[in-house]
């Protein structure tokens, strides 16, 4: 339930089998090598998020390596995160046995776990997965203290330039830049810039880091029930972060398909000569590089890809960049949990995580993974990605996170129609919602 699109297949050594590509977009059996009849070999179930094959493919090499212990059927989520969240939350509810593996977007963790539709991690399964797991990948697996779900990938936006672009606005990208500055390049050039404006989970994303970059956050006690949630937009900081959302899009700044852009017409406009400074996830480099070898893209705009970290919002405070990525959890219903539990150990493994980042351009959760010479010669920005998941900054983490993310998607959409009285009527909006007075 990644809030990262598909990415295009990525550059590299590591390239992805027959099997693997088909496993990315229909079902398929993976079976382990061993002497057991394959007939009585138990098979898991992992419902994925859409992406290049490489759950598939590692989820192949694990039941090889099980030596017959067991297999695995890829099962593929629907695209968006919502339809995602809808069918797991739908299949867990009704009690469906095969919810074995599943690949969850953080944000949903609170929600499944609260309604006692994930089984807690054992406790000898999060020793031998989270050695090296990241601070914030790790502590977007927990609620309630207890820990749900393992961290598979991890994922954060950076700020990605045309280098020509920043030069010729007298921007020095070696130190930090503020939104502030980015809307005067782009009125100054006459660019545009890459935001994602759809009413999609990219624009919770979006409102969140900007709110957090700014001191606030979305919400002040995201681990209360509802009736005592406190929205906290009434502030300073949702603001200025409606301020910047609704400029660009009341100026155009965002171009002319901001209303509907997601982050791969974001890249898409990036390419293009409007292209000036784009806030998305790692897999644009790759995908980026894979379009110049097909002859989609001119090799000058890969080369004058530039990257640093989200921009912040004041010029004195660090930006928190978006959190995002997937974990692995297995169902409460789940017959095979035993099974589930060993398949996910394999999964997670550093080298996994490594591969998946060359082959998809998904981040890992492990810092391990970042020590892999393949990892830093396919994404040489590969210490600010880790750098900015050290200092991400996660969506609410509450059992009503879809409320949440469901009237900020409204509300703030599209961007031209941002201003001042967005925040506050947001609140209004969500609260209403909890206490039952209006209906999303």
């Amino acid at each position: 339930m990644s809030t990262t699109p598909p990415p295009l297949p990525a550059p590299g050594r590591r390239r992805l089998s027959t099997a693997a590509a088909f496993g990315a977009v229909g079902t398929l059996i993976l079976t382990g090598c061993g002497d057991a009849d394959a007939d009585q070999t138990p098979t898991l179930t992992w419902y994925i998020n859409s992406d290049a094959g490489g759950q598939a493919e590692i989820a192949r090499q694990c039941a090889e390596q099980s030596d017959g212990a067991y297999d695995i059927n890829i099962s593929v989520l629907p695209r968006t995160a919502a339809g995602q969240r809808e069918q797991m939350a739908r299949r867990l509810a009704a009690g469906d046995e095969s919810m074995d593996l599943m690949s969850i977007d953080p944000p949903f963790i609170p929600e499944l776990a609260e309604a006692g539709f994930l089984a807690e991690v054992p406790g000898d399964v999060q020793e031998a997965t989270t050695q090296d797991t990241l601070a914030g990948p790790l502590e977007g697996a927990m609620w309630d203290d207890k820990m749900f779900t393992v961290p598979f990938w991890a994922n954060t936006q950076l700020l990605w330039y045309r280098e020509s672009v920043a030069e010729a606005a007298g921007l020095n990208m070696d130190e930090p830049v503020t939104w502030d500055q980015l809307i005067d390049a782009a009125r100054e050039q006459d660019k545009s810039l890459g935001v994602q404006g759809t009413q999609a989970e990219s624009m919770t994303v979006w409102v969140n880091a900007l709110v957090e970059s700014a001191g606030g956050s979305v919400l002040e006690n995201p681990e209360a029930p509802a009736d005592e949630l406190r929205v906290g937009l009434d502030s300073e900081a949702a603001l200025k972060a409606a301020e910047i959302i609704g400029t660009i899009g009341r100026e155009g700044l965002g171009g002319p398909g901001l209303p509907t852009a997601d982050e791969n017409a974001t890249l898409f406009a990036f390419q293009e000569d409007q292209g000036s400074f784009m806030v998305n996830w790692p897999y644009v480099y790759a995908s980026t590089a894979a379009a110049v070898e097909d002859g989609t893209v001119e090799a000058s705009v890969y080369e004058d890809f530039g990257w640093a970290r989200w921009p912040r919002v004041n010029a004195d405070e660090p930006s928190a960049p978006p959190l995002g990525g997937i974990n692995i959890g297995v169902g409460s219903t789940s017959t095979k949990q035993d099974l589930a539990w060993q398949a996910v150990e394999c999964i997670v493994q550093p080298e996994n995580q490594a591969y998946y980042f060359v082959s998809n351009g998904n981040p890992a959760a492990s810092a391990a993974a970042y020590e892999d010479p393949e990892v830093q010669e396919a994404f040489p920005m590969y210490e600010t990605i880790r750098e900015s998941l050290e200092d991400a900054a996660a969506r609410p983490q509450t059992p009503y996170y879809n409320e949440v993310t469901t009237t900020i998607q409204r509300e703030w959409t599209p961007p031209a129609s941002v201003n001042e009285n967005t925040p506050v009527e947001t609140a209004e909006s969500i609260e209403a919602v909890l206490r039952g007075e209006s209906l999303l």
